[in-house]
């Protein structure tokens, strides 16, 4: 059973981060876990107007701002967000964002980090490309990342449908094993996808000439059917029936595919490093998925 103590949620006081922050509350109470709320601040810089349309602000405040005043305003910007639950902790920092959110997360033992994909208000420092994609590819805890504009009508989570891509990698069980409890939690449908690419290795082209390519196509699926069927412990079944789902294809395009085809509300995907190119582009399949879903998308290292 996943066990979430401590949930992280950066915020810069746009319209994307407090949809992140309404989800990591959500996700808070779920698991009776520990919600910080973690503003990262120039104290050289005019504090953001990203948050205008929520505390009423139509100007930057003016230069130098203190610790003091940066957390009201954080403060004010929270409250409505998470009420009805526990109240968060504030955190507040003055320094580079990257570096104080990995830092913080790590220092708070965080099992979860909760942040926006873009800022399109504001300073807009929350854009995919700067600092969420790079705490993504830094952080040693799982990251659910949140777009800014999802199909759901609500900013709450509500995860009725959740899609699990599945590579059979390092870090597919993890995966899964996230996928099921937050099932369990929201009370959703979950699919485990496997997609079938279509080119092979010089090994799997020897080992496989013998086949013709639909009979070798039609191989690769039911084995990869047995092999999501696996996945899924056998106590899990009592309560959930997934749905185990193979295609064919280039894995980003099909798995962003399926989740629109279904409906889903959220994707869970392990991560798994192959050299220093997976170090820059965090790999290429979770990185197309991340930039593109409409839904948020929770992503766990191996």
């Amino acid at each position: 059973m996943v066990k979430l103590e401590r949930i992280l949620c950066p915020v810069d006081l746009s319209s994307t981060s407090r949809r992140a922050l309404a989800h990591a509350a959500v996700i808070a109470r779920w698991y009776e876990a520990r919600l910080i709320v973690l503003h990262v601040f120039n104290a050289a810089a005019p504090f953001p107007a990203a948050g205008a349309e929520f505390i009423g602000h139509t100007a930057p405040i003016p230069t130098p701002v203190s610790g003091d005043q940066v957390l009201e305003e954080v403060r004010r910007f929270v409250e409505p967000v998470v009420s009805g639950g526990p109240a968060p902790e504030i955190v507040v920092r003055d320094g580079q964002a990257v570096k104080q959110i990995v830092e913080q997360a790590g220092h708070l033992r965080a099992d979860l980090l909760v942040i926006g994909t873009h800022g399109r208000s504001g300073f807009e420092r929350f854009m995919l490309g700067s600092v969420t994609e790079k705490v993504v590819r830094k952080a040693s805890c799982p990251v659910l990342t949140v777009p800014p504009a999802e199909r759901a009508d609500t900013e709450h989570a509500i995860f009725k449908t959740i899609l699990c891509p599945v590579d059979f990698s390092p870090g597919t069980d993890r995966a899964v094993a996230y996928a099921l409890s937050l099932a369990q939690e929201a009370d959703a449908r979950l699919i485990l996808l496997h997609v079938v690419e279509s080119s092979l290795d010089p090994v799997q082209a020897r080992e496989t000439a013998h086949f013709t390519v639909p009979e070798y196509d039609r191989y690769r699926r039911e084995q990869a059917a047995e092999q999501l069927k696996v996945l899924v412990p056998a106590n899990a079944r009592d309560w959930c029936t997934p749905v185990e789902m193979v295609t064919s294809g280039k894995p980003h395009h099909e798995i962003l595919r399926v989740a629109e085809q279904e409906n889903a509300e959220l994707i869970v995907m392990g991560v798994h490093s192959r050299g220093i190119v997976d170090l820059a582009l965090f790999g290429s399949t979770t990185n197309a998925v991340i930039r593109s879903a409409d839904c948020p998308v929770l992503t766990l290292r191996a």
